[in-house]
């Protein structure tokens, strides 16, 4: 049974911060080992600047999904693996940004690398970019795997891409590719998690405790 002292001690931590209300704890301090890369609090991200309400890269979630997610990451320590995390919760106020950045002009540099080949017009039709996102519930996580130096394993597409590439079941990538998605689905769906089939990366847990609330408090 995994220790409840570390979020009991995030939790007073939280509450001389002055936001002892926050449903949420920091993965980060409570999962050692865990290699947090939230590119939404840097320019590094399809946006091409730092996202609205992230104001630190945290890893922020709800106590069941932390604990799910240590679990997930203990099974794969055991086969020589550890979990890189692109994004946790998000703050309603980033996926605002988000819809407002589908209505401005194309930037190249971004097309390419993110979306060169669906317009971008159509990338919230589609279920790429959506008004409200499971991540504001906080029980929503982006990861990969990564071998034990930090090196990402082969997936197909980065984070983030949005194309029928990144499907988790896109049989356009390669073989070895196919079988890494395929492993981390095995992982996340062992401990609860759900994909996305449209993002390899993307798992909700299925008994979330929040499944109708979306909260907008910046992630600090």
């Amino acid at each position: 049974m995994t220790s409840r002292l570390p979020l009991l001690l995030l939790a007073v931590a939280l509450a001389t911060n002055g936001v002892e209300q926050s449903p949420l704890i920091d993965v980060g301090i409570t999962l050692p080992g865990l290699d947090v890369r939230i590119r939404y609090a840097s320019h590094d991200n399809f946006t091409g600047t730092r996202v609205d309400g992230y104001d630190a890269p945290r890893c922020l979630l709800t106590e069941p999904a932390a604990a799910a997610l240590a679990r997930v990451a203990q099974d794969a320590s055991e086969l020589g693996l550890r979990l890189v995390v692109f994004d946790c919760y998000r703050p309603q106020r980033a996926v605002d940004h988000f819809m407002r950045w589908t209505t401005l002009p194309d930037d190249a540099a971004s097309r390419a690398e993110y979306y060169p080949n669906v317009a971008k017009s159509a990338l919230v039709p589609e279920g790429y970019i959506a008004e409200k996102s499971g991540h504001s519930r906080g029980s929503t996580i982006d990861l990969t795997l990564a071998r034990a130096d930090g090196e990402l394993v082969d997936m197909g597409t980065p984070w983030d891409y949005f194309d029928p590439l990144s499907w988790t079941e896109s049989p356009a990538v390669s073989a070895a590719a196919r079988l890494n998605r395929l492993l981390l689905r095995d992982l996340m769906e062992r401990h609860g998690f759900q994909n996305y089939a449209q993002e390899w990366w993307h798992y909700t847990l299925r008994n979330e405790p929040m499944p109708d609330t979306y909260l907008d408090m910046p992630v600090r």
